[in-house]
């Protein structure tokens, strides 16, 4: 899939960092491809934290901004979230 600016959200921020959710059907390994946030490069600010939610695998992780050049937006590998229930 692609990204959809639809699925991004502002949570909140300050000192010019932001935390962003975005839900998408997509896996991580295509969330954290440089160049997938392009769409967004006006809004993304280097060190921004975004909570990423699969809509198709439910999978959380957080990825932060790592470069954004004004067109093209790069964001980290992300950390998983672990999601377990052991009752």
């Amino acid at each position: 899939m692609a990204y959809s600016a639809s699925g991004l959200h502002k949570i909140g921020g300050a000192s010019g960092v932001n935390l962003w959710i975005y839900q998408t059907a997509d896996a991580i390994a295509t969330v954290n491809t440089a160049g997938y946030f392009n769409n967004s490069a006006n809004m993304l600010n280097v060190r921004d934290l975004i909570i990423v939610q699969d809509t198709n695998t439910p999978t959380t992780s957080f990825v932060s901004v790592l470069s954004n050049t004004g067109t093209v937006v790069d964001v980290s590998d992300g950390t998983a979230v672990a999601e377990t229930d052991s009752d």
